[in-house]
């Protein structure tokens, strides 16, 4: 199952995961189970008029979520005034979404554990990126905070499962971020028949996670879609969005730019009708966002 998709509708997309995992190259892929504390919080937050108690049960129910939670609440992105002490503290000051997204992290980090040097600060990165995305969906029209985080946190899920389950993954790591004569997923699919996209995409899938971000997370190197609008718009976006957060959190980091934006960037940037000088913007408003987080 390579990364080159003919047809990008999502049911497309959820059908073609479904196949490959019941006859194809995912079948052996050991994907952990939701946590449960998530399917509920995701139940919970679906509703019309998400229920705050429950929220409050689910953040309480685990001692080390509830603590996280308060941290986070007085950490420097968020403090103001007297720290927060209690759960329902931590909940007002975040906000609801806020809330559900800092759980969502905690328990998708404990479902999901990485410790190889060649994934090293991978949730941190994931979380970064998310919070960039959360940024952005506050500057673009139409689109959904909640869709661009959770998009953020698990876009690059895959590596974090195909390390924990499919034998020399890590070394094809090494072996992907040094060769200069193909794409990265090319060398994923070149040595195991599949690839972190895919492999992220089924996770989602299973994780019952937004069909939307699912398609996104399975097209996100397919990055001919920005001219050939072979996707759904929303599918796009969230995809563009993420070029954007990486060149942004590269840039922070010193880093160089990865063959995705210097091929595409452009594109993406042409998607979300931003400009040279908004996306400068974005960057001088990210700082303090990047330091603190």
């Amino acid at each position: 199952m390579t990364t080159a998709v003919e047809s990008t509708s999502i049911d497309d997309i959820l059908q073609e995961l479904d196949r490959a995992r019941k006859d194809g190259p995912l079948r052996d892929i050991l994907i952990p189970p939701c946590p449960h504390l998530l399917t509920r919080l995701k139940s919970a937050m679906e509703q019309a008029e998400p229920d705050l108690n429950e929220v409050a049960q689910i953040a309480t129910s685990d001692v080390a979520m509830s603590a996280t939670l308060i941290r986070v609440a007085n950490s420097p992105l968020y403090a103001a005034g007297q720290p927060s002490q209690t759960i329902g503290q931590a909940m007002n000051r975040l906000g609801l979404e806020q809330t559900a997204a800092v759980m969502t992290g905690f328990l998708a980090q404990r479902a999901i554990k990485v410790s190889s040097k060649q994934l090293l600060r991978f949730w941190e990165r994931c979380t970064i990126r998310a919070l960039a995305m959360s940024f952005m969906a506050g500057k673009l029209p139409g689109v959904s905070t909640d869709l661009a985080h959770t998009y953020g946190l698990f876009c690059h899920v895959g590596m974090a499962v195909m390390a924990q389950s499919v034998r020399g993954y890590l070394s094809t790591l090494v072996e992907a971020h040094a060769r200069i004569d193909r794409s990265f997923i090319e060398t994923e699919n070149t040595n195991h028949k599949t690839d972190h996209a895919v492999v992220g995409a089924l996770v989602a899938r299973v994780w019952r996670l937004s069909p939307t971000v699912t398609a996104a997370i399975r097209l996100h190197h397919d990055l001919d879609i920005f001219q050939e609008s072979r996707a759904q718009s929303e599918v796009n976006t969230l995809i563009a969005m993420g070029l954007v957060a990486e060149y942004l959190m590269r840039r922070h980091e010193g880093l160089e730019q990865d063959i995705d934006w210097k091929t595409h960037g452009e594109s993406a940037l042409g998607w979300l009708h931003i400009g040279a000088d908004e996306l400068i913007t974005w960057e001088e408003e990210l700082q303090e966002i990047f330091e603190l987080a």
